[in-house]
């Protein structure tokens, strides 16, 4: 059965190998330059995965979407979900404001628990806890100390 045979685009072959002499990029887009400048040279997989250190499923995968999508989506990364924000900049303003405010009577200072149960008995706010506190506070620069 014969292979077919992977060519770039003259374009796109000199756009990978001006992107390889660069270092402007990140690592993953360099690895995938050079399997698809491998590809171009007609090696086998076999040779590409062992010099590259890569998968052959990655090799398919950057082929394919080269082949699919062009040169620009075959060398990023897909962007990713990740875990959606649970609060607000109206949420994450009150966290600052009562951090910033007096603390409650007997105590000298705000702490992270006690901010904990402060807020969570505020609607809305039923589901804070002291890590989702923490960053708040860490992302806007307010210290507790």
């Amino acid at each position: 059965m014969e292979r077919e045979v992977f060519r770039l685009t003259p374009k796109d072959r000199e756009l990978l190998i001006d992107l390889t002499k660069s270092g402007m990029r990140n690592s993953r887009e360099f690895e995938r330059a050079y399997v698809l400048l491998a590809l171009d040279k007609g090696k086998k997989h076999e040779d590409i995965e062992d010099f590259y250190n890569v998968s052959r499923i990655t090799i398919w995968r950057i082929k394919k979407k080269y082949l699919d999508c062009g040169l620009d989506a075959a060398l990023r990364d897909e962007d990713r979900p990740g875990q959606p924000i649970k609060y607000d900049d109206k949420a994450m303003a009150e966290i600052v404001a009562m951090a910033c405010s007096k603390a409650p009577e007997g105590r000298a200072r705000w702490t992270l628990r006690l901010l904990e149960t402060s807020l969570q008995k505020k609607a809305g706010m039923e589901t804070v806890n002291r890590e989702s506190i923490r960053l708040v506070l860490k992302k806007t620069n307010v210290s507790l100390g």
